[in-house]
């Protein structure tokens, strides 16, 4: 058998194999997926709640302002005080979080699913080595996780400067702008500029989880050899199999060759096949079929019917209609009553000559 780690690892992972992976929580994953997604996501949640935050903000802060000189500030009521700027802040925030967690759990649903498994929690002397550590800093992995983070923050400036740029010609006509219409424009600007950053880090995102699945896939492959013994595992060694499936074939057809001395008669071929029939008016509604066989089977079913002096008759086209449409067991179906029962009254005529 050739060594299995000189083997290479062409086969697709078998669903045991995935199965296995995911139980250990290893599936296709890509955390800039993650990132691009709670970014787009906090992006249009301050566009769609950031009017209303700054409203609230600065209608809260004109109050505070207002009643400064009536608000008391002690010991019994800062505790109350900061609880309920606590509750305004995360009534206020409550909406735009609940969106960042939406769309985070969502990215991480939509690659691989709910997975729960405790095997990447456990601890492993591997995760603290320093031999380890320093394999990982310098393996092909980190290279790729460092390039990716170049080419994102050359893309990130390249938008932003492309995007401050078209804004520029702009900018002097806000010296006759009022200090809302500044804020307005500041805050178009940015929203323009974070909106084309994520739409561009999620393009990035779809890639590198195309690039992440195309390395699950390739570290899942199997040898052929792998993909054999798994096969013994979970579906038995085909040898044993075959051997199990030939002791019972012999033993189906031991207990078939017993039935033959009961039978009434063995039509035959007469050399390739022998079909055993028997017929007991009491206790049938047909003759059924309790033996049949071709070539060495079917010799040795009259070999059997004349040690135990059981009428062999020849037709050749009943021998044959016999074999390939009755199972064991079974009754011969009704298009063939006539011809079995000429060839039974037949039989039982002679046994009554030989009685005489």
């Amino acid at each position: 058998m050739p060594d299995q780690s000189y083997q290479e690892k062409t086969e697709p992972a078998t669903p045991r194999r995935r199965r296995e992976a995911r139980e250990k929580g290893n599936v296709a994953r890509s955390m800039e997926v993650n990132s691009a997604f709670v970014l787009l996501a906090a992006v249009i949640a301050l566009r769609l709640f950031g009017g209303t935050l700054m409203n609230h903000l600065k209608n809260t802060s004109r109050w505070i302002l207002s009643q400064l000189s009536a608000i008391e500030i002690t010991t019994e009521a800062l505790p109350g005080m900061v609880m309920s700027g606590i509750q305004f802040m995360g009534l206020m925030l409550g909406p735009i979080i609940l969106m960042i967690m939406v769309a985070g759990v969502s990215a991480s649903l939509a690659q691989g699913g709910f997975v729960f498994a405790a095997e990447p929690i456990k601890p492993k002397f591997s995760k603290i080595s320093p031999a380890k550590g320093f394999k990982r800093m310098f393996s092909i992995r980190s290279v790729v996780e460092m390039v990716k983070g170049l080419i994102k923050l050359l893309i990130v400036g390249v938008i932003g400067y492309s995007t401050l740029k078209g804004e520029l010609n702009t900018v002097p006509y806000l010296i006759d702008q009022d200090v809302p219409q500044i804020l307005a424009f500041l805050g178009n600007t940015g929203f323009k500029l974070m909106l084309r950053a994520s739409l561009a880090l999620l393009i990035m995102a779809v890639l590198d989880y195309a690039y992440q699945k195309f390395e699950f896939e390739k570290k899942l492959r199997m040898t052929k050899q792998e993909v054999k013994e798994e096969y013994k595992r979970t579906e038995g060694d085909p040898l044993i199999k075959s051997r199990i499936r030939s002791i019972q074939r012999e033993r189906a057809r031991q207990r078939m060759l017993s039935d033959v001395p009961k039978a009434d008669v063995v039509v035959t071929n007469p050399v390739h096949l022998a079909v055993a029939i028997k017929y007991d008016s009491r206790k049938m509604a047909a003759p059924i079929v309790v033996a049949k066989g071709a070539r060495l089977i079917a010799e040795k079913i009259k070999e059997i019917a004349q040690a135990h002096d059981v009428p062999i008759i020849e037709n050749k086209t009943l021998a044959r209609l016999l074999y390939r449409t009755v199972e064991i067991g079974a009754q011969i179906p009704f298009e063939l009553y006539k011809a079995v029962a000429e060839i039974l009254a037949y039989v039982y005529r002679l046994k009554k000559k030989s009685n005489y």
